[in-house]
């Protein structure tokens, strides 16, 4: 590898200086922000009894890990979160599949799928409740629904986008419907899929809190409302905190996954005129 000039070293040196600074600088953001609050807790500036502090948060998440109750409702929060993001992917795709191979039936669910959509999920969330019960399979249901509709409608306008020249170029080579699907439609939506994978993780556990809030025993959602109907403002802060830690965790790893895929080799059709004649 030739070495860099001075100029180009000196060039990134400034890059690197500057994304340094922008680390170092949200952080003190953050650390200043936990000392203006904690200091006006202290001096009395805000009630502590609405607002609480760092230091009754901390010593609250400290209690919590002694009862080691607290990682039981994280793992069912997750645990319903990752199953409800899986049965969304597969039923989004699968859908938004059969939606793109059959135009005349998207046709007809099209403004079913908008008005889905549009419906306000946490008004949704008793009925589930009354359908199906206070289980843990209304909560994945519940954080289904956050995702599902949006999911179905980004993908099936994303595959209808495909390029049209290369689809007519199968067309002329004899491919059939499944050659557009699994030579076109799909390597070139995958960019798509991966960006709705991202935005879907944080739909779930958005639903999943939701049915947690009106329906569960367990979780973290029924600790947030547990402490909201007790007053303990610092166990409600920690557990929303957990909560934005999870979804921040989701989001890195799909951020991760959305690193280039090298592209899908194209396998030679053979021209049906070809076929004719056995060449």
């Amino acid at each position: 590898m030739p070495e860099h000039s001075p100029a180009q070293k000196q060039y990134l040196l400034r890059v690197r200086r500057k994304k340094y600074m922008i680390h170092v600088s949200r952080i003190l953001l953050f650390l200043g922000f936990l000392f203006l609050w904690e200091v006006s807790a202290r001096r009395r500036w805000i009630d502590s009894f609405i607002f609480s502090s760092p230091s009754e948060i901390w010593q609250t998440f400290f209690t919590m890990i002694q009862d080691q109750s607290l990682f039981t409702h994280i793992g069912i929060t997750l645990t319903e979160t990752l199953v409800s993001f899986v049965f969304t992917v597969f039923l989004g795709i699968g859908t938004a599949v059969l939606l793109w191979c059959c135009p005349k039936l998207s046709r007809i669910l099209e403004p079913y799928l908008v008005v889905l959509n549009s419906l306000p999920k946490s008004a949704l969330a008793p009925l589930l409740i009354v359908w199906l019960g206070a289980n843990i399979r209304t909560i994945i249901v519940a954080g289904m629904s956050v995702a599902i509709f949006g999911s179905i409608i980004n993908l099936y306008t994303g595959f209808r986008e495909a390029d049209p020249e290369k689809l007519k170029l199968i067309r002329t080579l004899g491919g059939t419907k499944k050659d557009e699907l699994t030579k076109i439609v799909l390597p070139s939506s995958v960019p798509l899929i991966l960006s709705v994978m991202k935005v879907n993780i944080g739909l779930c556990l958005v639903g999943v809190i939701i049915g947690e809030f009106i329906g569960a025993r367990q979780g973290l959602g029924y600790l947030i409302i547990y402490g909201s109907q007790t007053f303990n403002c610092a166990g409600i802060r920690i557990r929303t905190d957990i909560v934005i830690l999870i979804f921040c965790l989701f989001s890195g790893y799909s951020r991760i996954s959305q690193q280039p895929l090298p592209p899908a080799p194209l396998k030679r059709i053979r021209p049906s005129f070809f076929n004719t004649f056995n060449l």
